[in-house]
C-alpha cells in the first residue's frame, strides 16, 4: 500500500490534519513537536506556514489513496543540493514503508523537478528507524556529526548523501 504515495504540494486544508498529528504523544516526542491536548491549537501555526512558507524549504504532502499522511522537505540554499527530511503521522502509520517511499518520491522529485545534484539527510542514531529509513531508500551513510540526545538517550548524527548519478529513479 505505501507504494501508492504521492507528493503534492500542500494547502490550507492540510492544516488541520497537520496539527491534529501534535496529540498523538509518540508522534511529538519522535519529531520534536510540541505535545499539545487540543488538535485546534496549531491548525493557525499550520496555515500561516503553508501560506508563506520559508523561501528556502520545499515542503510537499505524502498523500496515499488521496489522504495525507506526511510530508517531505527538501532544504537549503544551495542551487544544486538541499537536505532531506520527511514525517509521517501519525503514529500509528509508522512502520509500512510510508517513511521509505516518501523519502524515495522526495529524492526522485529533487534530481528530476529540482535538478539538483545531490541530495543529503542526518538522522539521531539512536532513532533506528529513521537510519533505516534513509538506507533504505537509497542514501549512503557518509559520517558522523554532533552528539544529540534523542528521548533521553545520548547519541549523535548520522549523516547520509545519494548523487544523481548514483541514482535511479524509483530508488
Amino acid at each position: 500500500m505505501a507504494d501508492r504515495i504521492s507528493l503534492r504540494r500542500l494547502g490550507p486544508a492540510d492544516a488541520h490534519v497537520l496539527a491534529s498529528w501534535q496529540t498523538d504523544a509518540l508522534f511529538a516526542a519522535h519529531a520534536g513537536w510540541r505535545l499539545t491536548s487540543d488538535a485546534g491549537e496549531g491548525v493557525q501555526w499550520w496555515r500561516e506556514s503553508i501560506r508563506n512558507p520559508d523561501p528556502l524549504l520545499l515542503r510537499l504532502a505524502a498523500v496515499e489513496s488521496g489522504e495525507l499522511v506526511g510530508y517531505v522537505d527538501l532544504y537549503g540554499e544551495q542551487r544544486e543540493e538541499r537536505e532531506l527530511g520527511y514525517v509521517i503521522g501519525p503514529s500509528s502509520r509508522w512502520g509500512h514503508g510510508r517513511a521509505t517511499v516518501a523519502a524515495i518520491r522526495a529524492i526522485d522529485h529533487g534530481f528530476e523537478e529540482l535538478g539538483l545534484r545531490r541530495i543529503w539527510a542526518e538522522a539521531v542514531a539512536a532513532n533506528r528507524a529513521s537510519v533505516r529509513v534513509l538506507a533504505k531508500a537509497g542514501l549512503n551513510r557518509i559520517g558522523r556529526d554532533r552528539a544529540e540526545s534523542f528521548l533521553g538517550v545520548e547519541s549523535h548524527y548520522e549523516q547520509f548523501e545519494v548523487l544523481r548519478s548514483d541514482w535511479r529513479a524509483g530508488g
